[in-house]
């Protein structure tokens, strides 16, 4: 397996993946994620290669995707009550449902954490949905842990 930096050829490829991430999404939140795939979750991958700021690295196998990620870097300056962060965030991240448990998401972090670390960031950072549980399962393997919780109560 290959872990890589995406190229444009990639991003078709990368879509199907993103595409499994939001219909699992969807079946699980419907009333928060839409159904489908719509041109604007489409283009937006193609507007974050465009982006200086976005970089989406991929698992590759015999020439098949099998994974990716897509990573923002994060300032915030000092503040009153905070001192400066900088870190890495994973702002997507999915593995193909038929690639899971083989190592694909294991390799794509281990990408991700020594290129954090040349970059000179002191943390990784992501966001995951609380009903996901094989995600959180995996986060907290490869190193993850909560800072930080959202929480909801209907009304």
């Amino acid at each position: 397996m290959i872990v890589r930096f995406a190229t444009e050829k990639d991003l078709p490829a990368v879509n199907v993946l993103r595409k499994q991430v939001n219909d699992l999404h969807v079946a699980a939140k419907p009333e928060v994620f839409k159904p489908g795939f719509p041109d604007e979750l489409r283009d937006f991958l193609f507007e974050a290669f465009q982006n200086p700021d976005f970089e989406i690295v991929v698992a590759e196998e015999r020439g098949t995707l099998l994974g990716f990620a897509m990573l923002e870097p994060f300032y915030k300056p000092e503040s009153p009550y905070r001192y400066a962060q900088s870190f890495l965030s994973i702002h997507e991240f999915g593995v193909d449902e038929a690639a899971r448990r083989r190592g694909v998401g294991c390799a794509l972090m281990e990408f991700i954490r020594a290129l954090a670390g040349e970059r000179g960031f002191s943390q990784l950072r992501l966001t995951v949905w609380e009903f996901n549980q094989d995600a959180r399962n995996f986060y907290e393997k490869v190193g993850f842990s909560a800072f930080q919780r959202s929480m909801e109560m209907p009304v």
